[in-house]
């Protein structure tokens, strides 16, 4: 990678929650960390669950976060490239960031591969085995009548009514996963290593978890959870040789 540009990774910030005082005081944060690395990046990507809360109508969004989108859309500006995952809080993103921020919007895990190292990148929810409950949650909620049955609700109503629910999610509570399960019981490294028994990959970098992990699950191989930016203010950044998970305070 020319110049020792940079690749960034990051994620869970749950913007919106528990209260507009706390929210602003990691989005501002957010801003901070994003003035220093588009110094060396080349490539940013925002793991999902920025937003603890999102939905687009289609001549509407959530109000708020003009900080942090007006950074990002002055990093893309500047030729730096954004990548976004759609998370289990933020699946309801269509186009709006693309059209506006010229970011590339995935809904699923992805593949790439910078130099030569092999990368497997996504949100991490409903991966891995069991956790049927919300695996059938998802698939109703990203069901696109049923999206298109929420938008005939006002904005005023609809948006109100998920973040009420959003509030009393654990993240509003302060009840984030904080304990690590072990190897054979946390669902994105069990899905990893299957993973790894059809094709290798040097590096999975998921979020979701709210837990920065760095793990070892092959002798060339290792699992990465960015954490989130709720208690950790976590990112993992690459340098093009070396991939390192890191803490902004």
């Amino acid at each position: 990678m020319e110049n020792k540009q940079k690749i960034y990774f990051i994620s869970d910030s749950h913007l919106g929650v528990p209260d507009y005082e706390s929210s602003l005081k990691r989005e501002k944060l957010m801003v901070k960390w994003l003035d220093e690395v588009k110094k060396d990046a080349t490539e940013i990507y925002l793991l999902g669950d920025i937003f603890d809360f999102w939905f687009e109508y289609k001549t509407v969004v959530p109000k708020g976060y003009v900080r942090l989108l007006g950074k990002l859309a002055e990093i893309s500006d500047a030729g730096i490239k954004l990548n976004y995952f759609t998370g289990n809080h933020d699946m309801w993103i269509y186009d709006y960031f693309h059209k506006e921020l010229n970011a590339n919007i995935y809904k699923e895990p992805i593949q790439q591969t910078y130099g030569n190292f092999k990368f497997y990148i996504g949100h991490g929810d409903g991966l891995g085995p069991d956790d049927h409950g919300y695996k059938f949650i998802k698939k109703i909620f990203s069901n696109r009548f049923n999206q298109w049955l929420f938008a005939r609700l006002h904005p005023n109503f609809g948006i109100g009514l998920a973040l009420y629910f959003s509030r009393k999610s654990r993240i509003a509570n302060g009840n984030t996963d904080e304990i690590f399960l072990g190897e054979d019981k946390e669902r994105l490294i069990v899905y990893a290593k299957e993973i790894l028994q059809k094709e290798h990959f040097d590096f999975f970098i998921f979020g979701h978890r709210h837990l920065p992990l760095d793990i070892k699950i092959a002798e060339n191989s290792r699992y990465l959870n960015i954490g989130d930016w709720v208690k950790s203010f976590s990112y993992i950044v690459f340098d093009g040789e070396k991939l390192d998970l890191k803490f902004f305070c």
